[in-house]
């Protein structure tokens, strides 16, 4: 609707005069005090009094009048129409929303995006910047899920989070926008939130948009949205984006408006999303004064979705069991990340978060601190045993008991990846000794889950030649070191995994490291049914990547190498790719630690 309309109107306003009259005004102060007040303002101009002695203020001038011509009055809606219409729609009617809530001075480049420098761990900011747009922007799109190494995910992570500048050729908020994507697949909200925050919401795009909506539910920061939400110049669609924007202007004051938008939402949902609606009304109900009483209805509700998830946890509202017992590996992980959240409660996603490279051995070691100070008020007696056998893994005075106690950490499941990482400071205080030389391999795997090389390295006397535990040295070693025929053959008899699993993992670690000869490498691979050199359109992306000596795309491909769900999709060819690549371009710390996990989980 044309601005024009309101100008009318108030031009309809202004236009008419009212004349007053009325007697001259008398003072009522004393003579002396009203002396003693008179101040220098210019006296108005006398007005002339009518015979009658009733003072007459002279008429003003008639304002100009405001030029309709070319404006349809037709389109000025009614009241019933104003009152029918959403926040959002009054909002673009009278040109409420900005497009700019960051003054001019303080407005960002989108030259370099990101939260890492390099000064800081990241990647230099041009490592991308020669690249091909093309190639960069299929391999971020193309990586969908998570990253089954959990080093893996941590060198991804840490390469999407870097400030970089975007390649020759492609914009730097679609840049942005696939990073953004990237790290919400990988499971990683707080650092996709941290990376879209990085530009100012005026210049973000749709992709950018709905990249970082789902950073702020997967973070359950509902209100960290609508900076984006209530600018103009990004338009969403669907309920989501609805409920958004209702619960957006009660945060901005417009409770009631945003209380009838809702109500109105929920009228026309359909009855599968009216829980998603009723969530949104008490979470806008909480703010300024609209307060109101929403019961949250349950019943029929079959499955969790984003949102639900994130609501719910943001309003401490209890998720029923039938839903909480079959939560996929989103919400486990987010549920981790959640810090509203009950210790307790993020400690059942833990283990996840862990084992995915998302939580730091540190982190969980917190996270279970936290839970034993707090024991006595704890009712998860299961979470309590452990958080206090953890602390026993450290605290215990013999080195016998501290080990008993690390065992009890880990369990029973020798897949449980994450107890490993949960574990891996306990371990390292272990003074190395034959005693325990049955449990070395698993202690050092769990060093390694931390990247504690020269602590695992004390071990290098204890292993037997051929076991577990030597060779996750062998990868590990950042002196080096070369691995002979005999020491292989030892290794592959004690091989009782699955299809030898770990000796082709073990086979192309070390050739991606140089750590054996081609001859052993072309004996082996025959023995174990192996052709490591068989090329595919991956591996002869990454391995030009390499030749041309760029860590950021050796990186990004060999997170697209390594997309999965379960450890067993991952080749030993693949692995070998990636780990040469990764060895090739400076990041030889990062390919040992990626070579040993794959032997340590396969």
């Amino acid at each position: 609707m044309s601005r024009g309309l309101l100008l009318a109107g108030a031009a309809l306003v202004v236009s008419s005069t009212v004349v007053l009259a009325q007697r001259a005004p008398e003072s009522i102060l004393p003579p002396a005090q009203e002396a003693a007040t008179e101040t220098p303002t210019p006296a108005p101009a006398p007005a002339e009094p009518d015979p009658e002695g009733a003072v007459v203020q002279p008429v003003p001038s008639a304002p100009t009048r405001v030029d309709t011509s070319g404006v349809d009055l037709s389109d000025i809606p009614s009241a019933a129409e104003l009152e029918a219409m959403t926040t959002e729609e009054l909002d673009d009617l009278f040109g409420l929303k900005p497009r700019y809530d960051i003054p001019p001075a303080a407005r960002r480049s989108t030259e370099q995006v990101g939260v890492l420098s390099a000064e800081e761990g990241g990647l230099p900011a041009a490592s991308l910047v020669r690249q091909p747009a093309s190639l960069v922007r299929a391999a971020l799109e193309a990586s969908e899920g998570p990253v089954i190494s959990r080093w893996g995910h941590i060198l991804l992570r840490r390469t999407l989070a870097s400030r970089l500048a975007s390649p020759d050729g492609l914009d730097p908020v679609e840049f942005a926008a696939l990073r953004a994507s990237m790290l919400n697949a990988m499971g990683e909200h707080a650092a996709a939130r941290a990376l879209v925050q990085d530009v100012d919401t005026a210049n973000y795009n749709g992709a950018l948009t709905n990249a970082a909506l789902r950073a702020y539910l997967g973070t359950a920061d509902i209100v960290g949205a609508c900076p984006v939400v209530r600018l103009d110049g990004v338009d969403g669609e669907g309920l989501q984006w609805s409920m958004f924007e209702g619960i957006c202007s009660a945060y901005a004051g417009e409770t009631t408006s945003a209380q009838n938008d809702l109500r109105r939402l929920f009228s026309r949902a359909d009855e599968a999303d009216q829980i998603d609606v009723l969530l949104a009304q008490r979470f806008a109900g909480a703010a300024g004064q609209g307060r109101r009483a929403v019961t949250i209805e349950w019943d029929g509700v079959e499955e969790m979705n984003p949102w639900r998830f994130a609501l719910s946890h943001a309003l401490g509202e209890p998720i029923p069991e039938n839903l909480a017992e079959d939560l996929g590996p989103y919400y486990r992980k987010s549920t981790a990340l959640i810090p509203a959240l009950p210790v307790a409660q993020r400690l059942g996603g833990a283990d996840d978060a862990a084992e995915a490279g998302i939580l730091s051995a540190r982190a969980m070691v917190d996270l279970y601190s936290q839970l034993y100070a707090a024991r006595e008020e704890q009712q998860d007696d299961a979470a309590v045993a452990l958080s206090t056998r953890l602390r026993d893994a450290y605290t215990d005075p013999s080195p016998s008991g501290r080990l008993a106690a690390i065992k009890d950490v880990w369990g029973n499941d020798p897949s449980a990846y994450g107890r490993l990482v949960l574990t891996a400071y306990a371990a390292a205080r272990l003074t190395p000794s034959e005693d325990f030389e049955e449990d070395a391999g698993a202690l050092i795997a769990s060093m390694l889950t931390a990247g504690l090389d020269r602590d695992a390295m004390r071990w290098s006397g204890v292993v037997e030649e051929g076991s577990l535990g030597w060779a996750l040295l062998a990868l590990a070693n950042p002196q080096g070191g070369q691995v002979s025929d005999g020491q292989l053959d030892s290794f592959q008899d004690a091989d009782e995994s699955s299809g030898q699993r770990k000796s082709r993992m073990l086979l192309a670690g070390l050739a991606g490291l140089g750590r054996t000869d081609a001859d052993n490498v072309a004996e082996y691979s025959g023995r174990l049914g192996l052709n490591l050199s068989a090329p595919t359109a991956w591996t002869r992306m990454i391995d030009k990547a390499a030749e041309a000596g760029n860590p950021a795309l050796v990186s990004i491909l060999a997170g697209l190498g390594m997309q999965g769900t379960d450890w067993d999709q991952m080749t030993a060819r693949h692995l070998y790719h990636i780990v040469s690549a990764l060895n090739r371009v400076g990041l030889e710390a990062e390919a040992r630690m990626i070579a040993a996990e794959a032997v340590a989980r396969a």
